[in-house]
């Protein structure tokens, strides 16, 4: 800035009045939570552990009870999915679903799933029901084929074989834990 803007600076804001500034002391608590603040914590608490299931209660595409049901992410190979089809895979667990409602059903599904892969094992079946007598028809069919997909925890899912129940239940292939990805990384850092 060049002299002449400074004193031109200087004219203008001549006859400006400094504002008068009180101080403000700032007083932290040191008292402890009150009972309604540490119940509205834990309902918090409480709240977010509920909301780790994104499984959706909104309405979705119906399928019927009798239709074949399928999915299989990017990256599994056809081979794998064949044998997921035609039921080669032992199943290690089971979660059958039949006379539950839809919000127990979906908690269910979340928790199963979770354990399964915490438990190491990689195929499971989910009993769902055709759901022919059902108003409307297959609808727990129709959100598992909904959910599965939703959870990374699946690879792939597909209608169980007529053995194994039917297009009333869905065997499901799942991602190794962590614990198993480690254990094939160091069997196979030793060959």
């Amino acid at each position: 800035m060049s002299d002449q803007e400074s004193n031109l600076f200087k004219q203008e804001v001549s006859d400006v009045v400094p504002l008068k500034q009180e101080k403000v002391e700032v007083i932290k608590s040191k008292s402890t939570p009150s009972e309604a603040q540490l119940k509205s914590r834990e309902a918090a608490t409480q709240t977010q552990k509920k909301d780790a299931n994104g499984l959706t209660l909104e309405e979705v595409e119906a399928v019927g009870p009798h239709d074949i049901i399928g999915f299989k992410l990017d990256g599994v190979q056809d081979g794998v999915y064949k044998k997921l089809r035609l039921g080669k895979y032992d199943v290690h667990a089971v979660l059958d679903l039949h006379r539950r409602t839809l919000k127990h059903a979906r908690q269910e599904v979340f928790e199963f799933i979770r354990e399964s892969v915490e438990h190491d094992l990689r195929t499971v079946m989910i009993l769902h029901g055709k759901g022919e007598f059902s108003d409307p028809p297959a609808l727990l069919k129709s959100y598992v084929n909904c959910w599965l997909p939703e959870m990374n925890e699946v690879l792939a899912f597909h209608s169980a074989t007529k053995h194994q129940g039917g297009t009333g239940a869905v065997v499901v292939l799942l991602r190794k834990s962590e614990n198993k990805k480690q254990e094939n990384r160091e069997r196979h850092r030793g060959k």
